[in-house]
């Protein structure tokens, strides 16, 4: 059974890693970053508030403070996502991904900071390598042109990405259903993205061609995101928490090895290390949580 949740941690970091995949055949049909977001929360909500009315429509009920939770998580997690997927676009692939994992380490600066977390030795070489790997990512080291909207964006992203990671963690500390939390926090992140568009734009993209368009919606909502949460919760029920860093490998490195091979994207050698920078980083900082929770 062990084996078979190590599989299902695999497939879902593969899963969420082709996000640039749908993110790069959308955007020619004129969807916009928040439209995408839109689709993606929207198709993610209703998919499991369907698994929810079916399997355990208690984790339906939420309280008020439950609630003010999740609408920031939703909001947070619009603003990830939408970041994100303009980075996609003015960017490589492998930069803006990497870029968004560098929320780890942010999360743990705010802990260090605001949480009275303790700043280990590890955790120090973590932000180290980290700047250092942001550095080369972005072309700031080594002389490289870059795009400075790209890897703002790529950034932000990342910054936005912590914000949704602390409010999950208060969510669980408060004894949330991890399920409940993930389908109010996709439900309020659809909401949000309507204050940037309307669905009007949304449906006209959609039917200019729609037998390419809805099945590559449904995909950004499913695959990127429905399967692998699926098999993420599945996996966590045999196996520690921790195991999940492995994720911090797979998703970047699944969504870098598709930019080369869907996209022909080219990797120069101080972005390549870079990555590699950023990723030792965030499990070097996994570790770091582990050994603390172990103590």
């Amino acid at each position: 059974m062990k084996k078979l949740a190590f599989i299902y941690i695999i497939l879902a970091g593969i899963t969420w890693g082709t996000s640039g995949i749908f993110v790069n055949f959308l955007a020619p049909y004129g969807f916009t970053s928040p439209q995408m977001t839109a689709i993606r929360s929207t198709v993610t909500f209703v998919g499991i508030g369907c698994f929810l009315l079916i399997r355990d429509r208690s984790a339906f009920r939420a309280g008020f403070k439950e609630l003010l939770l999740f609408i920031g998580s939703g909001v947070a997690f619009f603003g990830t996502a939408t970041s994100y997927y303009a980075a996609l676009q003015a960017t490589s692939i492998s930069t803006a991904v990497v870029l968004l994992y560098t929320a780890p380490v942010m999360v743990m600066i705010y802990s260090v900071i605001f949480l009275g977390e303790k700043l280990t030795k590890l955790k120090c070489i973590s932000v180290a390598i980290m700047l250092i790997g942001c550095g080369l990512v972005s072309g700031v080291i080594g002389g490289l042109k870059f795009n400075l909207i790209g890897i703002l964006l790529g950034f932000l992203s990342g910054v936005l990405y912590s914000a949704y990671n602390i409010l999950t963690k208060l969510q669980m500390r408060k004894g949330c259903k991890p399920i409940s939390a993930t389908f109010y926090t996709f439900l309020f992140s659809a909401l949000s993205s309507l204050t940037l568009f309307s669905p009007a734009e949304l449906v006209k993209n959609a039917t200019a061609e729609p037998f390419v368009t809805v099945p590559l919606m449904l995909g950004l909502g499913l695959v990127t995101c429905v399967i692998p949460y699926i098999l993420y919760t599945c996996a966590l029920k045999v196996l520690p928490a921790g195991t999940s860093s492995a994720l911090a490998i797979m998703e970047p490195m699944s969504a870098t090895l598709f930019s080369i091979i869907i996209f022909h994207e080219k990797l120069s050698l101080p972005s390549a290390s870079g990555m590699i920078l950023i990723l030792l980083a965030v499990l070097l900082l996994s570790r770091a949580d582990e050994g603390e929770k172990d103590g």
